[in-house]
């Protein structure tokens, strides 16, 4: 029997497609590690529910319930049907203390994460959706971007963006046509090639100026 298999036959359990694990605003005990399946973490901003992240085999979720002791920031949803680990804060001291590796692991996670929410934060003070999905195509290729041959590839995922960013779906297609037909980027089907980098950035500053100009 495999380390996962022990694992799963100690602290899993299986959840089906549309189970909801906590809500927002919950008490909670647990922190959960994804074996299989994938689970999608939202959030309530202005009375409307966003997805901040939909995650995957490997990642791990919940943990600020057991390392704060703070009520559930986030509410998250089974989004395919999912065998998950719950780990209890016993467990967890437990793992933590006895492998290091798993400790510096969720640390670098940790940070990931804050930074992928300041750049959240950050995409939202836009004001304009035009300028909400020229900032997320931007951020995408210079944090996760792949150098080519073209410029910087991408991973893009349009179905995805509309609950990040709180933009409809035909703005964002219609935002990429604009940027296409520019020569600023070629799309893929889930992928996109931003050809230069610091054009697209300029291109970003024109669109927060004939905004703030539009508001004058």
């Amino acid at each position: 029997m495999g380390a996962e298999e022990t694992l799963f036959q100690r602290f899993g359990k299986e959840f089906p497609k549309g189970t909801e694990l906590f809500r927002e605003g919950e008490t909670g005990k647990e922190m959960y590690v994804i074996q299989a399946g994938r689970v999608s973490i939202s959030k309530r901003v202005r009375d409307v529910e966003k997805v901040l992240a939909v995650l995957g085999p490997g990642e791990f979720f919940g943990e600020m319930a057991i390392i704060s002791n703070k009520p559930r920031n986030a509410s998250a949803m089974v989004q395919d049907d999912a065998r998950l680990l719950v780990i209890d804060p016993k467990t967890f001291e437990g793992m933590i203390r006895g492998n290091a590796e798993i400790a510096v692991r969720m640390i670098k996670k940790l940070a990931e994460r804050l930074s992928e929410a300041d750049a959240q934060i950050e995409n939202l003070l836009h004001h304009d959706p035009a300028s909400r999905v020229v900032h997320q195509i931007l951020q995408a290729a210079l944090t996760r971007g792949r150098p080519t041959d073209e410029g910087v590839e991408i991973d893009f995922m349009v179905r995805e963006m509309p609950r990040q960013l709180g933009v409809g779906e035909p703005a964002v297609r219609s935002m990429l046509d604009k940027l296409e037909r520019a020569g600023l980027i070629e799309r893929g089907p889930d992928r996109l090639t931003v050809y230069d980098t610091a054009r697209l950035h300029d291109y970003l500053q024109y669109l927060e100026m004939k905004w703030k100009f539009g508001d004058l």
